[in-house]
Formats: structure tokens, C-alpha cells, sequence
């Protein structure tokens, strides 16, 4: 199991385990891990080949590897190493290991690849799919988070405006809980409908918008809605000024590229891609699990549960 101390992670992890299966996590040095009953650690460098196979595979025998590893920031440097390269490592030393399963977790946003990081991943599905016989693989492309879409709720608890891009309406996702998506991904290993295929999947109920989640926030909340608009010319601008500043310092270009992720998750629906129409297509997103965005920001509000969120956030 690798990216095994994210909360996605985490959940795969324990649902792995209540399956009953025998789950090696194989980490990185120095990190605060929250261990699951059932699963052991292995400390190491996913990055480095030597690693891999003293300290994680150990020449011992491994039926699958699950991997819900991804970089930390989407910038080309790290995405390349790790959404890349360490899982062209992680693949290399699993063939020579014999492990006959690959369950990867991708991203929903790969149909529409306009950023480094989805550039990365699209290349190592090729490169797993390309496989063959060799080995079964599963890729898991999911839709939204409900960690990504949680920014706001500590600022509109505070009595500020929740903000939104144009109307409020040019995106929409199926989001999904980490405990529903990990689920899904052990399921894989004995699903053999899942096996051999790309899997687009979000969470259960209808596409939702930025402004109906901020309408059912303030409903929560009991109070009415406070939306300020942000016009996307504003983070075009962001870009562009960053853009320019990057070529005399490296730390601002990728300053500019974390820009320009933001920008994609603000104008782009995490939904299945039609390739005919072009158009993002709720109905051919399919969904699965029982827990939904709006139980969550209920539990956000009555301090059941605390939204980690990652190194991109646009809020």
C-alpha cells in the first residue's frame, strides 16, 4: 500500500483491512502516521529503486499493489517525480516481484490534461496499462473530494461571504467521502468487473454546483446566504503576473502553476468527459457509497470531523 498516511489513504487502508487482507504500508521517513490495527509499516524512499525493494518488498511475496500515492503540490518537478516516476519504480519492482494486481488511484481531471500533474498521471496509466498480460491493473479516477470542497465552511462559520467563481454554476462534481472512495478501491482486488478498466466514480446523488453548495452551507447553518462572486479574469490575471515573475525566479513559476490548478478546478467540472460533445456529462459519471458532501459540512459544523486539506487549495 502506498500513500498510505494521506486521508484517503488512511481510509483504503482500513477498508483493505476489514476485508481481511494482509496490508504492508510502505512510507515515508519522518511522517506522523495514524496506524490502522491489521497493517504493518515499512519505512523507506518511494523515489529510490534500492528502497523499494530492501525496504518495502523485502523479496517477499505480495498478491497486489494499491497505490493512492500522488505528489504534494501538482508542480512539474513533483508531479514528475512522483506521480510518475516513483510509480514507474513502485511498477518495475511489483513485475519483478510477480505481483499479478495494481489498483491505482488517478484523478477525474486526467480526461482534460492541461497541467503538469495531469500530464504526469496520464503517462503512467499508459505505462500500466501497457502491461498486458503481465499484470491486472484498475484505475480509479474519482471526482471531487470532500476535503477540496470544505475551504470554506471555517470562513463562513466566522460571518464571512462563501466566494464563488462567476455565477456559481460553470462547474459541477459528484463528490466523494474518502471512507465511500476507499471502499471502492479495495473493492477492485475481488471485483473482477473492475479489473482491466479505467474507472471514472463519484459519490452518491445528483452533480452538485458551487453555488448549491454554498446555499445548503448557509441552510446548515441557519442563516442566509452571503455569496460574493469572483470573476475568473482575476486569476488570469494572477497567472499572467506570475507567469512573467517566474522567469527570474524558479519559486514563482511554480507559484504561477499552483495558479493555474486553481483556475482548472474553478472553471472545469470533475464529471466524465463526453469526447463527442465535448461536454461534462453527470448522468455517465457513476456514483457509489452512501455518505454525502452536505452529511459532511454537517459534521464540520458540529465539530464531528476536521477537513484536511491539501497543498492546492484554492481557498
Amino acid at each position: 500500500m502506498l500513500g498510505a498516511t494521506g486521508t484517503i489513504g488512511r481510509a483504503t487502508v482500513r477498508a483493505l483491512v476489514a476485508r481481511g487482507h494482509e496490508v504492508v504500508c510502505f512510507i515515508r521517513p519522518h511522517r506522523d502516521v495514524v496506524e490502522v490495527p491489521g497493517a504493518a509499516l515499512r519505512i523507506g524512499d518511494v523515489t529510490d529503486p534500492v528502497s523499494l525493494a530492501r525496504d518495502g518488498f523485502r523479496g517477499e511475496p505480495f498478491d497486489a499493489v494499491v497505490s493512492c500515492m500522488a505528489s504534494r503540490t501538482g508542480v512539474p518537478g513533483d508531479a514528475q517525480a512522483i506521480d510518475d516516476q516513483a510509480h514507474v519504480n513502485v511498477l518495475d519492482a511489483a513485475c519483478r516481484a510477480g505481483i499479478t494486481h495494481f489498483v491505482l488511484l488517478s484523478a477525474i481531471c486526467v480526461q482534460k490534461p492541461l497541467l503538469a500533474f495531469q500530464q504526469a498521471k496520464l503517462a503512467f496509466e499508459a505505462r500500466l496499462i501497457g502491461q498486458g498480460e503481465r499484470l491486472t491493473y484498475s484505475i480509479v479516477r474519482p471526482t471531487a473530494f470532500f476535503k477540496s470542497l470544505s475551504g470554506q465552511v471555517a470562513r463562513v462559520k466566522q460571518g464571512r461571504p462563501y466566494l464563488v467563481f462567476g455565477d456559481g454554476r460553470l462547474t459541477a462534481c459528484k463528490p466523494i467521502s474518502d471512507a465511500d472512495l476507499g471502499d471502492y478501491l479495495a473493492g477492485c482486488l475481488d471485483d473482477e468487473r473492475r479489473w482491466n478498466k479505467v474507472l471514472p466514480i463519484g459519490g452518491p446523488g445528483p452533480a452538485i454546483t458551487p453555488i448549491e453548495q454554498a446555499e445548503h452551507l448557509f441552510a446548515l447553518l441557519g442563516r442566509k446566504p452571503n455569496i460574493r462572486r469572483v470573476p475568473v479574469a482575476l486569476l488570469d490575471v494572477i497567472i499572467a503576473g506570475l507567469g512573467i515573475a517566474g522567469r527570474i525566479a524558479p519559486s514563482l513559476a511554480d507559484k504561477a502553476e499552483l495558479a493555474r490548478i486553481g483556475r482548472y478546478y474553478a472553471t472545469e467540472s470533475m464529471l466524465v468527459l463526453d469526447p463527442v460533445t465535448g461536454r461534462y456529462d453527470a448522468d455517465a459519471t457513476p456514483s457509489t457509497g452512501s455518505e454525502t458532501l452536505f452529511d459532511y459540512y454537517a459534521q464540520l459544523i458540529r465539530g464531528e470531523a476536521m477537513a484536511e486539506r491539501g497543498d492546492h487549495a484554492v481557498f
